[in-house]
């Protein structure tokens, strides 16, 4: 937090984090390498991930992490085979511990300055979801290595903080969960009210809303990209499981009636439109942490997972009524999640800059 003698916060330069649905110039990624992290079923990760990135270089720049030259022909020569556009991706040397550059990506905030827009990165830090996977080191400095590169200033918080764990509608509102923030495995000693000091320090915002618990199977202690997203400034989609005898059912109604008692930044009721769980999916009798909230907002499309063929169709017709100017695709994440995340977890967006 700022005093007179600290170093200015990125809020108090008239920094803020856009929401995923603006503009974006492009989506960074870190190709998938860590066979453990997907346990007896690596190899068709990467042919996922260039699917991810078919469905994304119609629309803007795809920008991916790897450890150097070796993993970029393995990488070129995946999307060679899948018939994936080469003119607008882009391979950066930056080695990294693992694939989910969601937590691990760069957060831009951006302000206007003489009419002209300017951008900067929030590094926060990372221990990998209160150090359950080490190594993390190389992940933990991605967003320095990026700011580096293009020569964008880069803020410190000194603070534990994935890019899962919060959700903003770019008007001064951001979605989080006591479950994964306050967790002491992240930052031991923080009260709630010097995270939410973070938060508004770094990311421009004002208006800090807190749901409760994650859903079953999600090893990042509940992470708000797998349980409600803001879709547009005053609308929120949030995961419901209608089975009472399901372990969702409880912590997603609970987390329904708080959104349901929210008010935005404005003091305004907000908007909540509620989408179906998959059917629960397992492998080798683990819980998978499979839900349609984990989307990912780009330039003219949202990348929908797709679990089971009925309840995938519930959900793309309903955000796809939330996202009237995008097509929303579905497509198959039974590899991806088995690792844990999917299309939201791998992905970070890069915001365009536009003209003020």
């Amino acid at each position: 937090m700022s005093s007179p003698s600290s170093p200015p916060t990125p809020a108090s330069l008239g920094f803020r984090m856009p929401a995923e649905w603006e503009p974006h110039r492009g989506t960074w990624l870190s190709w998938p390498h860590r066979e453990s992290s997907w346990p007896g079923r690596f190899e068709p990760v990467p042919r996922a991930f260039a699917q991810v990135i078919r469905l994304l270089v119609p629309h803007e720049e795809v920008h991916v992490n790897v450890s150097g030259i070796p993993m970029e022909e393995e990488a070129r020569l995946v999307l060679r085979e899948e018939g994936v556009p080469a003119d607008r991706v882009f391979f950066h040397h930056n080695p990294t511990n693992d694939a989910w550059c969601r937590d691990h990506g760069p957060i831009y905030v951006q302000r206007t300055v003489d009419g002209r827009r300017e951008e900067a990165i929030v590094d926060w830090g990372y221990n990998a979801w209160g150090g359950k996977y080490p190594p993390f080191d190389d992940d933990d400095v991605i967003p320095t290595r990026i700011g580096r590169e293009y020569d964008l200033r880069v803020f410190h918080p000194g603070i534990v903080m994935e890019g899962g764990s919060l959700d903003v509608n770019g008007r001064g509102s951001l979605l989080t969960t006591e479950a994964c923030l306050l967790n002491p495995n992240r930052n031991p000693g923080l009260t709630r009210d010097t995270i939410e000091g973070f938060l508004r320090d770094y990311l421009g915002v004002s208006h800090i809303l807190w749901l409760g618990d994650g859903i079953a199977g999600d090893d990042t202690d509940g992470h708000v990209d797998d349980l409600a997203r803001f879709v547009d400034p005053g609308t929120v989609v949030t995961m419901v499981e209608e089975d009472p005898a399901d372990e969702n059912h409880a912590p997603l109604q609970d987390n329904l009636r708080r959104l349901q008692a929210m008010r935005d930044q404005d003091g305004q009721p907000l908007r909540i439109v509620t989408l179906p769980m998959p059917r629960p999916l397992y492998h080798d009798g683990q819980r998978l942490p499979a839900s349609y909230a984990n989307f990912y907002i780009a330039n003219g499309v949202v990348l929908l997972p797709g679990y089971d063929r009925a309840r995938d169709r519930i959900a793309q017709e309903t955000l796809q009524r939330c996202f009237p100017t995008r097509k929303v695709v579905v497509s198959d994440s039974r590899d991806l999640v088995w690792g844990l995340g999917s299309f939201h977890c791998v992905s970070q967006q890069w915001p365009a800059l536009g003209t003020g």
